[in-house]
C-alpha cells in the first residue's frame, strides 16, 4: 500500500482565504501603463450608472425619434394622396360643372327673361373663379379642365340615354303585360261573342227541329242547307288579312271560329226569314186544332187542313215569314177572304174567313206584315182566322211553328 503522506508536507496552520463577491457597480480601476510609468484611473460606481443612464437615454431617444420619423412619414403621405384625390375629384367636379352649364346654357339661350341672363352672368362668374383658381394652384390647366368637361359631358349624355332606354324598358314591359292583358280581354270576348252566335244558332236550329216534329208527322223533313250556297266549290269563312297579321295561333283559331259562327248564324237567320216561325194574330184561343176534328155544321168527322185561330173581329193578321202574294179572293169553297203567301222555299200560307184583306197579289211582303183583319166570312161560325202551312204542297201542323222561338 502506498502512503501519499509522505510526499507532502502539511501545515498544520493552514487557513483557506475566501474573495468577497463585489457588487455591479463597485468602484473600478484602470491601469494604463506607458514609458515605464503606470497610471491608475479610479471610476466610481455612481459614474457607472451615469453612464449607462445616459446611453440607456440616447438608445430611448432614438427609437422615439425613429418611430415618430415613420409616423410622420405615414401621415404625410396619406395627406398627399388624399390631396391627388381631391384635385381629381375637384377637376371631375369642375369638368362635371362645364358640362352642366353647356346643357343649362343650351335651355337658356330659349328664354330671353332678365331674371335668366343674371343667372347665366353669375355662373359665368362662378366658372371664371373656379378656373382662375385652379391655374393659380396649379391644379389643371383649361386644356385639361375642357377634356375633362368634353369626357363628362359625353358621359353624361351616356347617363340619359340608358336612363331613357331603362325607361324604354320599363315602359316596353309595361306595354307587354298591357298587350297580355288585352289579349285575355279580347280571348273573353271572342269567347262570348262565339258563346252568343252559339247560342242563336242552337235557338234556331231547336225552332227548325220543332218544326220537323211536325213534318214528319207527314213523311217530310225540311233541311236548311239543302239549297244552302254554303256548298259550292268556292268560298269559306271571311277572316281579315289584318286578324292573320297576328301571329297568335290562339287567337286566329278563335277568330276563325268566331267568323264561322257568325257566318253561321247570318246564314241560319236568313233561312228562317222563310219558315213561318211565330203567331199570325197577337191574341187568340185554338178553337179547332189540325188533323180530324167534328165538322162545326153537320157534327161528321172530317179533315182539318189547318187550326181556328178564334179572335176579336178586326185584330190584325201577319204573316211571320217574308214571301210573295200568290192568290187574293173570296172562295167560294168555304174559306171566305182568302189570301195565300209563296214564301218561297217549300213553303206556303194561307189565310182565310177575313173580314179586310190588306194586299194585293205579287206583294211581297216581309216579316209582321199585315195581310188583313180577323173575320167571319165563308163557312164559318164566328169570327175566327183558318190558317194554314203547306210544306212541299201538303198540309202540316202549323202549332210547333206557332210555338216555335227563335229569338
Amino acid at each position: 500500500m502506498i502512503d501519499y503522506t509522505d510526499n507532502f508536507d502539511l501545515d498544520e496552520d493552514y487557513e483557506p482565504c475566501y474573495t468577497e463577491r463585489q457588487p455591479l457597480f463597485s468602484d473600478k480601476e484602470i491601469i494604463i501603463r506607458s514609458g515605464g510609468k503606470a497610471m491608475v484611473i479610479r471610476i466610481s460606481s455612481a459614474f457607472q450608472i451615469f453612464v449607462l443612464l445616459f446611453f440607456f437615454a440616447v438608445m430611448v431617444w432614438c427609437a422615439y425619434s425613429y418611430h415618430m420619423y415613420n409616423k410622420s412619414g405615414r401621415i404625410l403621405l396619406n395627406k398627399d394622396q388624399e390631396l391627388v384625390q381631391a384635385r381629381d375629384a375637384y377637376v371631375d367636379l369642375m369638368g362635371d360643372f362645364v358640362a352642366i352649364q353647356k346643357n343649362i346654357d343650351e335651355v337658356l339661350n330659349s328664354s330671353k327673361s332678365k331674371d335668366v341672363e343674371r343667372y347665366k352672368r353669375q355662373a359665368l362668374l362662378v366658372e371664371d373663379k373656379i378656373k382662375q383658381l385652379t391655374t393659380d394652384k396649379g391644379w389643371a390647366d383649361n386644356k385639361t379642365i375642357a377634356d375633362k368637361a368634353s369626357f363628362n359631358e359625353v358621359a353624361l349624355q351616356r347617363d340619359l340615354a340608358a336612363a331613357e332606354r331603362d325607361a324604354l324598358r320599363d315602359q316596353l314591359k309595361e306595354m307587354e303585360t298591357a298587350v297580355q292583358n288585352i289579349k285575355k280581354a279580347e280571348m273573353e270576348v271572342f269567347k262570348k261573342v262565339e258563346s252568343i252566335a252559339s247560342k242563336e244558332i242552337s235557338k234556331i236550329k231547336s225552332a227548325i227541329a220543332k218544326a220537323n216534329s211536325s213534318l214528319k208527322q207527314q213523311g217530310l223533313y225540311y233541311n236548311p242547307l239543302a239549297n244552302s250556297k254554303k256548298k259550292d266549290s268556292k268560298g269559306g269563312t271571311f277572316i281579315p288579312v289584318s286578324a292573320i297579321d297576328l301571329q297568335d295561333k290562339a287567337i286566329i283559331e278563335k277568330i276563325s271560329n268566331i267568323y264561322q259562327a257568325v257566318d253561321d248564324l247570318e246564314y241560319y237567320r236568313e233561312t228562317v226569314k222563310s219558315v213561318p216561325f211565330g203567331k199570325p194574330v197577337w191574341s187568340y184561343w185554338v178553337s179547332s186544332k189540325f188533323g180530324v176534328r167534328n165538322d162545326p155544321f153537320n157534327r161528321r168527322a172530317t179533315g182539318h187542313k189547318g187550326v181556328d185561330l178564334a179572335a176579336r173581329s178586326g185584330n190584325k193578321i201577319k204573316v211571320m215569314a217574308r214571301g210573295k202574294v200568290t192568290q187574293v179572293k173570296y172562295s167560294n169553297t168555304g174559306y171566305g177572304n182568302l189570301v195565300v203567301v209563296d214564301h218561297g222555299n217549300g213553303f206556303v200560307t194561307k189565310y182565310a174567313h177575313m173580314s179586310k184583306i190588306y194586299v194585293t197579289k205579287g206583294d211581297q211582303l216581309d216579316i209582321n206584315d199585315a195581310v188583313g183583319e180577323v173575320g167571319s166570312t165563308g163557312r164559318s161560325t164566328g169570327p175566327h182566322l183558318h190558317y194554314e202551312i203547306l210544306y212541299q204542297g201538303r198540309p202540316v201542323d202549323p202549332m210547333p211553328f206557332m210555338q216555335a222561338k227563335i229569338s
